[in-house]
C-alpha cells in the first residue's frame, strides 16, 4: 500500500518529532515476546536502524515498499529478517519487530480529540507497517527454506561417506532410501573420490538399504556405469537372500557386474583382482 507525498511527510515528521519515545515504546514491544533472547542493547540498535531506515524512505517522496526511495529499508529488513532466522527466531518473533511499530504510534499519537487528519494518517501508517511486515516475512521465510535446503544437502553428504579400504579399493556404504537426489551425490561423490585417489576399484555396499527395488537398480547401474567411464570398475556388496529374490523376481540384470553378499568378500575379490593385475604386468 502507497502513500502520498503529503502523507509520507507526515508520517515522517510524526517519528522524528516523537524519535526517543517512538524508539522506547517500539522496544519495550519487541523485547516481550523474545524473553531477554536478545539483549536490550541489540533490540535498540535493530529499531533505530529501522526508524532511520523508515524516515529515510518516506522523505524521498511517496512511499511505496518497492520503490527506489525505499531501497535502503527493503535491505535493512532483509538483514535483520536473514539474521533472526538464522538465529532460530519464529517467523512471530522476527514480525513483532515491524508490527511493534504500531502501538509505539499510538502511544504518542492523541487520537481523542477526533482529528479526522491524525485518524487518516494513523491508517496510513498501519497499512505502511502492514507491507513491511509482509516483505519481513516473506524475507524470513525465504531464508528459512535456503537454510532447511542447506542443511538437507549437508545431511546427504554426511549420509553417503566415501572411504578408502585399501590401497586402490574404496568403498560407499549406503544406508537407507536411495532416491534421485541422493543417487546424484552417491555417484558425484564416488567420481571425485575416484578422481582424487585414483583407485581403480569401486565397492557400492547396499547392506543398509532396506529394499531394492528398479528404480534403486536403476541408480546403482548409472553409478556403475559412471565410475566405468573414470576407468573403474565396481563391485556391488551386500546381496542378502532377500535383495537376490527380489532382483531376480523384477528381472533385473547387473550383466558382468561382480556381486558379493558382504563387504568382507568384495574386499577380497577386489583384491585378488589387484594381485592378478599386478602379476600379469610382472609377467
Amino acid at each position: 500500500m502507497g502513500l502520498t507525498v503529503e502523507e509520507s511527510g507526515r508520517l515522517a515528521a510524526l517519528l522524528e518529532t516523537h524519535s526517543d519515545k517512538i524508539t522506547a515504546s517500539w522496544t519495550d514491544t519487541v523485547a516481550a515476546p523474545l524473553r531477554g533472547r536478545l539483549t536490550r542493547a541489540e533490540l535498540l540498535k535493530q529499531v533505530n536502524d529501522l526508524h532511520r531506515s523508515i524516515i529515510d524512505a518516506l522523505r524521498g517522496g511517496g512511499f511505496e515498499i518497492n520503490g527506489d526511495n525505499s531501497a535502503a529499508l527493503r535491505a535493512t529488513l532483509v538483514d535483520l529478517s536473514r539474521s533472526r532466522a538464522r538465529q532460530g527466531f519464529s517467523a512471530a518473533e522476527t514480525a513483532v519487530t515491524v508490527f511493534g511499530l504500531k502501538k509505539a504510534l499510538f502511544d504518542v499519537v492523541d487520537v481523542r480529540n477526533g482529528d479526522p487528519q491524525v485518524l487518516t494518517d494513523l491508517i496510513a501508517a498501519g497499512l505502511m507497517i502492514d507491507d513491511l511486515g509482509l516483505f519481513t516475512f516473506e524475507t524470513y521465510a525465504k531464508t528459512r527454506e535456503e537454510l532447511i535446503a542447506d542443511q538437507a544437502e549437508q545431511l546427504l553428504e554426511l549420509a553417503t561417506p566415501v572411504v578408502k579400504l585399501w590401497e586402490g579399493v574404496v568403498a560407499i556404504p549406503l544406508v537407507g532410501t536411495l532416491d534421485s537426489a541422493r543417487a546424484q551425490v552417491v555417484m558425484e561423490r564416488l567420481l571425485e573420490t575416484l578422481v582424487d585417489t585414483g583407485s581403480p576399484y569401486a565397492i557400492i555396499d547396499i547392506t543398509g538399504v532396506p529394499a531394492v527395488d528398479t528404480q534403486v537398480a536403476q541408480h546403482i547401474l548409472k553409478t556403475v556405469v559412471a565410475a566405468r567411464l573414470m576407468g573403474a570398475e565396481c563391485i556391488i556388496s551386500g546381496i542378502r537372500p532377500q535383495i537376490a529374490q527380489t532382483i531376480v523376481a523384477l528381472g533385473i540384470e547387473f550383466g558382468d557386474i561382480a556381486t558379493k553378499a558382504t563387504l568382507a568378500d568384495a574386499l577380497r575379490h577386489a583384491l585378488r583382482l589387484i594381485e592378478a593385475t599386478r602379476k600379469a604386468r610382472s609377467n
